[in-house]
């Protein structure tokens, strides 16, 4: 079975946020950052100062990565390039879907990213035929079922389908001696955009998400005897050689270093 591994990262969506919030202090006529900080506030307000994560429509994608295996074949990486625009690095993830029909492995995906990527695909008008595909043999077995497994998340699967019972993903790669997260977290996302080559950096820390994810994934898999010992050292072995083999990259560096294999 082939299968894709995958992270977002989001901004917020400042152009959507000036239509909605037009009205209020002449918001047209501020910075994209004065703009965030708006919304952020609306949100505050809203949720009666519960959080100021934005809802899933406000938000923008900057960075899509994954870890793909196809056949005997393993890479990590991001779709497009830091100079992509949103509608091309979503576009290619659902034509990667498209082509290879993966099993989707992901950590909140089900409760964050893909509702994220709907909003932004009806966006831009992006077509993805087998992803929303729920006839014939994907009936049973498709993408938009939370109990199916085409889409499998970590995060839901694991707690039972229960909120209380919800962990996040640098929690448990500590658990399991994997690196976590490495410096950098989601709520850092928008203010490291800001920077000079703030891109780069928000891409490199996505892929270091779905190498944790996939680490879990394989602990998952020999939880409920898809790999048995044998198979899952290797496949770790396999993870570990692809990392060396691209360590050129600073971050595969650093999670090779904070990963005693």
């Amino acid at each position: 079975m082939n299968v894709l591994v995958f992270d977002i990262e989001t901004i917020p969506d400042v152009e959507t946020g000036r239509r909605l919030y037009g009205k209020q202090a002449s918001i047209t006529k501020l910075s994209d950052e004065e703009v965030a900080r708006v919304m952020y506030q609306q949100r505050n307000q809203e949720s009666k100062g519960q959080t100021e994560i934005l809802r899933h429509h406000l938000q923008k994608v900057v960075a899509i990565s994954a870890v793909l295996r196809i056949g005997e074949r393993l890479r990590v990486d991001s779709f497009g390039t830091a100079d992509s625009k949103e509608e091309e690095i979503i576009q290619q993830f659902f034509k990667t879907i498209q082509h290879y029909t993966p099993m989707l492995v992901s950590w909140n995906g089900g409760g964050f990213d893909l509702p994220v990527l709907h909003y932004r695909a009806l966006k831009h008008g992006i077509q993805a035929e087998r992803y929303w595909n729920i006839h014939g043999n994907f009936r049973f077995d498709n993408y938009l079922n939370r109990f199916h497994e085409r889409h499998t998340d970590l995060m839901d699967v694991l707690a039972a389908y229960q909120p209380r019972a919800y962990a996040s993903l640098d929690d448990i790669a500590t658990m399991l001696g994997f690196p976590g997260k490495l410096g950098m977290s989601g709520d850092k996302v928008w203010e490291t955009y800001l920077q000079e080559g703030g891109i780069q950096k928000i891409r490199d820390y996505c892929e270091t998400d779905v190498l944790n994810t996939y680490l879990i994934f394989l602990r998952f898999e020999l939880m409920r005897s898809h790999l048995n010992e044998t198979e899952y050292t290797q496949e770790c072995q396999r993870v570990h050689k692809l990392l060396v083999d691209g360590s050129i990259k600073p971050h595969f560096q650093e999670f090779l270093k904070a990963w005693k294999l």
